[in-house]
């Protein structure tokens, strides 16, 4: 598919679909902006083997035995063995480790054994991740059972309702320790310092809790720390974008991250992110850290991610007037009064390009960021929050004319709104959700930002998505000249639920539960409004084939009002026993023969259920004295040539030596 000449979609494989993002108005700024978003660019790639670290303490060895295997072989390339090989290194790229990137569950290979050990043999022994005293043979013993025996390590996050969720997930960011313990570890953090009081930092967000002759201690993510190597080098990139920043403040900004990497301390991690949120004169931005705790079934430990944007001045339009009106949309909002804010602060919105994904944002990322996390920093200082339009673009032309509309939407007038205003609907949802839904509401005094614990992440997420599916309704954006017509926003409800209730369950391998946390946000609104809509919202037979036909939007729109009331009560309650029983009643068990049905007519249409990113390759072109005169942006760079440079340049880390570390305190 090409617009412009530029090729969005690229490769699929599995379950995959890898796409181009173009760097639309990139050669509009000034070579000093290009070098800048250079330098940030690199600071993000050399994260790369933190966030594949952090998710499973055997995914570097794996990698790079395979990446090994795959330079190596001497075999049949064409052979079904090493197609179903080439595909399984695919997956193991793309998720950052062995698990599935969405739903947890660990990759089952194509390919045997045997055919493993006999590609190994291909293998000069100095190319193979061996530690101390590791011979192949031992190498062999203990990696091949996390690759082929389905019951170790099966599960990256686990959630399920009555396992210990430290001791069943596979993400490597605890070891030797249980629920409970982690759990009292730091509530007894936040009791050491009362006179915090809500200001307390994000305890445990940069580190690794283990278990050392009896006693817990933290392995502190730091340049002479716990991932050390790939700290240093994100340091010297940092550096050299403080040279040619566009102005004081974003050098603060990175003096303050850089000096967070050195030490650890998460008070400056706070310093951080305030003079990041308040940082808006610049046209570059960026992301670099350990920020989303997704990855971690309480909800504490950051994974890795870096992300470097540009400002894009036109479409940044829509978002500003929709954070300039916050406050009419606080004092709106359908919840108790108690839990509204009496005055918003902060609130910031652009839409930007990405120039780089890094970490937890690659290849699969985010189309909209809303920052910082600390509920204390979002009241009294706001946020900051952007949606990343060349992303979405990539999207949208990436699902023109697969046939996922007339398959699933058998009612030819919403085809056609969706089809004119499918598009504009989902930016601004995602702008309401983003710039608005996660900035709302507040916690009651006294209640601690991690009450809600495991199900966290589920009930925030569902509170965002309410927020902006009940005001996308809301004639306020007719007045802003946001929504063109009152009726637009129907096809925001309709694909909305039928993402929520339907579709989405193609991203579920046959016998799992649900477990993402924005894939149980949308069940739970879904499940939740059409049990209780009176028969306004249904699945109904046509055809042999289940429909989603919603009767009463406006009934529908008052659903979702009330249970955003309740989402929001039980955000600013921390009533965790009432999130419980909403996420384990609505979003988490999957209904086997509507799941079948589902994935018979997604394989039928050839549509991956999931879509990633190649990043551009930036290249700096100098003059002969070395001096740097322009960035080059080059898009033809293949998926798999990406992957094995950037494991080249940089693999930074040495695998079994990534998740140790002498350091015992934050």
């Amino acid at each position: 598919m090409k617009t412009d000449n530029f090729v969005y979609s690229d490769e699929n494989f599995a379950d995959i679909q890898m796409l181009r993002f173009r760097l639309k108005g990139f050669d509009e700024l000034s070579l000093q902006q290009k070098i800048y978003a250079y330098y940030l660019s690199e600071a993000t790639l050399c994260g790369r083997d933190i966030t594949t670290d952090q998710w499973c303490k055997y995914n570097l060895a794996i990698r790079k035995m395979l990446e090994s295997v795959w330079k190596s072989y001497r075999g049949n390339r064409q052979s079904d063995e090493f197609q179903a090989f080439s595909i399984y290194l695919k997956r193991v790229w793309f998720s950052n480790g062995i698990h599935h990137h969405y739903g947890c569950e660990k990759f089952i290979p194509g390919f045997s054994p045997e055919f493993l050990m006999q590609a190994l043999k291909d293998v000069k022994s100095a190319d193979l991740p061996l530690g101390n005293g590791q011979t192949v043979d031992s190498l062999v013993e203990e990696l091949f059972p996390v690759i082929f025996n389905p019951d170790v390590m099966p599960k990256r996050v686990n959630k399920a309702a009555g396992v210990d969720v430290v001791e069943a997930s596979a993400c490597n960011f605890y070891e030797g320790v249980s629920q409970a313990e982690v759990e009292r570890y730091y509530k007894h953090k936040v009791s050491s310092h009362p006179e915090w009081g809500n200001r307390q930092p994000s305890y445990g967000l940069n580190s690794r809790l283990v278990k050392r002759n009896g006693e817990l201690v933290e392995d502190v993510y730091k340049a002479d720390g716990l991932y050390g190597p790939c700290i240093q080098r994100i340091l010297h990139w940092l550096g050299k974008a403080a040279a040619v920043a566009e102005n004081m403040e974003q050098r603060k900004v990175i003096s303050l991250l850089s000096e967070y990497y050195r030490t650890g301390d998460l008070r400056l991690f706070d310093d951080y992110s305030i003079a990041w949120l308040n940082e808006h004169q610049g046209d570059i931005d960026f992301i670099n850290g350990f920020i989303e705790v997704y990855g971690d079934p309480l909800g504490l430990k950051g994974s890795w991610e870096g992300i470097v944007e540009y400002r894009d001045r036109v479409a940044t339009h829509r978002t500003v007037t929709v954070s300039n009106n916050a406050q009419w949309f606080e004092d709106h909002s359908p919840v108790d009064e108690r839990f509204r804010k009496k005055k918003v602060v902060g609130v910031s919105a652009s839409v930007v390009c990405a120039a780089m994904l890094g970490g937890d944002e690659y290849p699969s990322t985010a189309i909209g960021i809303n920052l910082p996390n600390a509920d204390w920093i979002r009241a009294e200082h706001g946020s900051k929050s952007v949606t990343i339009g060349n992303l979405t673009e990539a999207y949208n032309k990436a699902a023109q004319g697969n046939g996922f509309y007339d398959e699933f939407v058998p009612d030819v007038e919403m085809r056609e709104l969706i089809d004119k205003y499918g598009d504009l609907c989902d930016d601004l949802h995602t702008d309401l959700h983003e710039c608005l839904g996660h900035g709302s509401g507040q916690l009651l005094p006294g209640v601690s930002p991690d009450a809600l614990r495991n199900y966290g992440n589920t009930i925030e997420e569902a509170r965002a998505d309410l927020f902006g599916l009940y005001f996308i309704a809301d004639r306020k954006l007719q007045e802003l000249k946001l929504m063109p017509e009152q009726e637009a926003w129907k096809a925001q409800y309709y694909t909305y639920m039928l993402n929520g209730l339907m579709t989405q369950l193609a991203r579920i391998e046959p016998g799992h539960d649900i477990e993402e946390a924005h894939m149980r946000n949308r069940a739970l609104i879904a499940r939740w409004t059409m049990e209780h809509s009176g028969g306004a919202v249904e699945l109904v037979q046509r055809d042999s084939k289940t429909c989603l036909v919603i009767h009463d939007y406006n009934k529908l729109r008052c659903l979702f009002a009330e249970l955003l009331a309740e989402i929001q009560r039980i955000k600013s309650t921390g009533d965790y026993d009432a999130a419980r029983r909403l996420v384990e009643e609505y979003a988490v068990k999957v209904n086997p023969s509507l799941h079948a049905e589902v994935c018979r007519r997604y394989k039928a249409l050839n549509i991956a259920p999931y879509k990633g990113f190649i990043n551009p390759r930036l290249t700096p072109v100098t003059d002969t004295n070395g001096v740097i005169t322009d960035i080059k942006v080059d898009y033809t760079e293949s998926y798999e040539h990406q992957m094995m440079r950037y494991s080249h340049d940089y693999g930074l880390l040495e695998p079994w030596k990534g998740s140790k570390s002498n350091e015992t305190s934050n």
